[in-house]
């Protein structure tokens, strides 16, 4: 039903938004810094159910939907964009610090912590465009069952993020105490990620592609 080149695509171009620097990664890493590994486990779980939420929607016709409401899919994307924009400001603002510099936060609740890697996500511009455009690009409309298909090849795209995630979330803090000692890359790192999240929300909000419905 579900071709291995399908697969292998899905899992590709999974692999290459996941380590794209983006809300999701920004929001683990400084919580499993902040927090502990265990918060940061937590936050993914958020995470996994803002990408089932999306697979459910799209599975079901969200690329319907924002293909017949273009003005919807403007909306998600452009809050997407100032999202993106917001997270660079705050690592390249004068006295702004490094995703992976620790910061003396009150620990959040599970619950919180939960619910605010759920919202991170759905407010994600990745995970929007890969189900509502990527991903139904791979289904095979002649082989039918495309409901099945669509969670086959999602649960593929889900396993892949969730696999690098939970690298990121146990590597966090190793990380941290490498650039702590290494001021010099600590304030690279802040630049670099903050001109990488400036340039992604530019040219989201600038992209003229729209959901193709498959």
């Amino acid at each position: 039903m579900v071709t291995i080149g399908a697969v292998v695509g899905v899992a590709f171009v999974a692999l290459g938004m996941v380590l794209t620097p983006g809300p999701n990664m920004m929001y683990l890493v400084s919580r499993s810094i902040t927090q502990g590994r265990r918060a940061g486990l937590v936050s993914l779980g958020g995470v996994a159910v803002g990408f089932l939420v999306y697979l459910t929607l799209a599975t079901l016709g969200l690329s319907v939907v924002f293909a017949t409401v273009p003005g919807l899919y403007l909306a998600v994307k452009l809050a997407g964009a100032a999202y993106l924009a917001w997270l660079a400001w705050q690592a390249v603002r004068p006295g702004g610090t490094s995703v992976f510099a620790p910061v003396d936060l009150p620990p959040d609740s599970t619950r919180k912590l939960f619910t605010m890697g759920l919202m991170t996500n759905l407010l994600n511009p990745k995970a929007a465009i890969m189900y509502a455009s990527l991903i139904p690009q791979f289904v095979d409309v002649r082989t039918g069952h495309l409901v099945v298909q669509g969670f086959v090849l999602g649960g593929v795209q889900i396993a892949v993020s969730m696999l690098v995630n939970t690298g990121i979330v146990l590597a966090a803090g190793t990380i941290a105490v490498f650039l702590a000692k290494r001021p010099g890359w600590l304030r690279i790192q802040r630049y670099v990620t903050g001109s990488l999240l400036g340039l992604i929300a530019v040219k989201l909000a600038t992209d003229k592609a729209r959901p193709v419905v498959v």
